[in-house]
């Protein structure tokens, strides 16, 4: 029998949940992929009312650099339909390494979001491979205006059991990449595919 939406939204969000890495990647491709870990990490679902949200932060493990790229995922079920919604920081530096200090995040609230209506992504579900394929309504790009610049994201993630994984763990490839509007090459993220990151921990996700 086929799954609801609504289980296929939690049994996303459970997937999503986690610690992930690409470190075989980047040893196999060294030039064309940085070891990144990222961080999925479940916030209270008190936060929309609904649905299920993430706080995601990630590091470039070689750089020595603090955590980078912090953001809001909103997953909901709306007609019988997946989505994904970003949103961003009003402050991103004082949220800066909350992934590993989850407790800092029971105090975000509304307030400190930043809506980004055009970061949205629709999300569909392969029953017969467990995968899911999240990309944004007819290709466009999200845009993010950070002190007075915009800047465009071509957004899009792939999650579920890897068949090459031991024991099929759960592999993310994340296609984020920044796009120059004018020409469509690509700013920053990969350009030889996605990386491909490794769920390393599992979080456990509200059941309410």
């Amino acid at each position: 029998m086929a799954s609801s939406p609504a289980t296929q939204l939690t049994q996303l969000a459970e997937a999503l949940a986690g610690e992930f890495d690409n470190q075989a990647q980047s040893l196999a491709e060294p030039i064309w992929y940085l070891h990144l870990r990222v961080w999925n990490r479940p916030l209270p679902r008190t936060l929309f009312g609904q649905g299920y949200a993430f706080f995601i932060e990630q590091i470039s493990v070689a750089s020595g650099n603090p955590p980078y790229r912090q953001r809001i995922l909103h997953l909901t079920c709306e007609a019988e339909t997946l989505w994904g919604q970003y949103y961003g920081l009003q402050d991103p530096g004082h949220w800066q390494g909350s992934a590993t200090q989850p407790e800092r995040l029971t105090q975000l609230t509304q307030q400190d979001l930043i809506s980004l209506p055009t970061c949205t992504l629709h999300i569909d579900y392969a029953p017969a491979t467990g995968q899911y394929c999240a990309r944004p309504p007819a290709d466009s790009l999200c845009c993010i205006t950070y002190q007075g610049q915009n800047s465009y994201i071509r957004l899009g993630f792939d999650l579920g059991p890897g068949s090459a994984l031991p024991d099929r763990g759960v592999e993310l490839k994340v296609y984020d990449r920044g796009i120059d509007p004018a020409t469509g090459k690509t700013t920053w993220g990969p350009l030889m595919g996605p990386f491909h990151l490794v769920r390393q921990q599992a979080y456990e996700i509200s059941p309410i």
